[in-house]
């Protein structure tokens, strides 16, 4: 008699297998052979599998997904919460921009969020910190896992979807997460007296599934991101707030630096685009260009 087939998400992936979480039990799951040789399987794959006795199992099929994201490497994602910190170490947005347009190139609801706002010295600073993401359209939340600030805000955002946690290393992801759900226990490190940087505290991404409904990812903090992969003409629109004006541009390939009538540059100029912003999507410009020459 034929093993009955089950659906199931893949939680975790560890050693050539698969852990596919189904009807409230965890299966070990191994890949079907032909299935192995043309699919690349991702943590929050939606997936078809044979049951094998109680907890084992054979993925036999990978069901179409809705998102994908190449850092961290994660399928079917419905939001991306971004997190930052107030100080310790202070907010690099170059970073978060760097994550936010992998973000939105892959179609994610996005979130910010200002962890440890207990160390600011004025509460103000963090409507100063998170502006420039109030301007792009984004949800923003100021919080503190010491306090619980807004904590429980945050945890509503998490209700029955797949939500990555992405960030600097040492942000306070896993702190977060332990606020939000104290059951899980996640480690947690701070950061570096000698470097400034966090630690890693996550080594690979995981879905952990919430009492309240949903999954979330404490994925791998970074330090540096690398060049994106997206194209150059894109780019400008994966900056919500500069994409709404881009059309506007006098000229239909504007690059948006030294173009005369550029409406990106001139909302700039307006407070309608905060400075910070525009300079992070002209450094990867940039990049992209140059990348673009190298092929």
């Amino acid at each position: 008699m034929a093993a009955a087939r089950k659906e199931g998400l893949v939680v975790r992936a560890l050693g050539g297998f698969f852990f596919v979480a189904a009807e409230g039990t965890t299966y070990r799951c191994i890949v079907r052979g032909t299935l192995k040789k043309k699919e690349e399987i991702l943590v929050g794959e939606r997936v078809v599998f044979s049951g094998e006795g109680l907890t084992q199992g054979v993925i036999e099929d990978v069901l179409p997904r809705h998102s994908r994201l190449l850092r961290p490497p994660i399928a079917n994602a419905d939001k991306a919460v971004v997190v930052l910190a107030a100080n310790e170490p202070p907010p690099n947005y170059l970073l978060v921009d760097r994550i936010l347009v992998q973000g939105e190139a892959a179609g994610l609801e996005i979130i910010l969020c200002l962890n440890k706002s207990d160390l600011l010295e004025d509460p103000s600073q963090a409507k100063e910190i998170l502006t420039p993401y109030r301007l792009a359209g984004y949800r923003t939340y100021s919080v503190s896992c010491k306090t619980l600030d807004n904590v429980d805000a945050v945890k509503k955002e998490l209700n029955d979807c797949i939500t990555v946690l992405a960030g600097q290393s040492g942000v306070g992801k896993s702190s977060l997460l332990n606020a939000i759900e104290p059951g899980l226990n996640l480690a947690t490190g701070k950061v570096s007296q000698r470097t400034g940087r966090g630690r890693h505290t996550t080594r690979q991404v995981e879905l952990l599934a919430l009492a309240q409904g949903g999954w979330v990812a404490d994925t791998p903090g970074f330090s540096t991101l690398g060049v994106l992969e997206v194209e150059l003409e894109e780019l400008v629109y994966l900056f919500p707030e500069m994409g709404a004006v881009a059309p506007q541009c006098r000229f239909p390939d504007c690059q948006h630096e030294v173009e005369p009538d550029c409406a990106v540059r001139a909302a700039v100029d307006a407070g309608q685009v905060m400075p910070v912003r525009y300079e992070s999507y002209l450094v990867m410009a940039r990049e992209l260009r140059e990348l673009r020459r190298k092929w």
